[in-house]
């Protein structure tokens, strides 16, 4: 069972190392190509594309619609997205604070008089 086996040692140069010898790892890694790779949009092109789009979004729903985006963008800027009911409540005590604070400057004007 005797095999002659020969090994054959080829040793390059530091320069032709890196001509001879393919280091991109291309096995382990495949590259996109443009045809792979999703397509990247603007800012710009997106708010294009918004305009257009804008009336065939959906007022409400959990995901893709113009509530959501409310939603997302008010949570990003830090600030709080009020149900319609929250915001009927606030303009009722806006409006009782505005009724209070005329009433009370009509009791001061007439209690000053007396």
């Amino acid at each position: 069972m005797d095999q002659e086996v020969k090994l054959v040692k080829e040793v390059y140069g530091r320069n032709t190392y890196t001509r001879v010898v393919d280091t991109a790892f291309s096995e382990l890694y495949r590259p996109t190509t443009v045809t792979d790779a999703p397509s990247q949009i603007t800012v710009e092109q997106f708010f294009d594309n918004y305009n257009q789009l804008f009336f065939e979004i959906p007022a409400m729903g959990e995901v893709n619609s113009h509530e959501y985006l409310v939603k997302r963008s008010t949570e990003y800027l830090g600030g709080v997205v009020l149900s319609d009911n929250e915001r009927a409540y606030i303009e009722e005590i806006n409006s009782l604070r505005q009724q209070l604070l005329e009433a009370n400057q009509n009791y001061l004007s007439l209690t000053n008089i007396v």
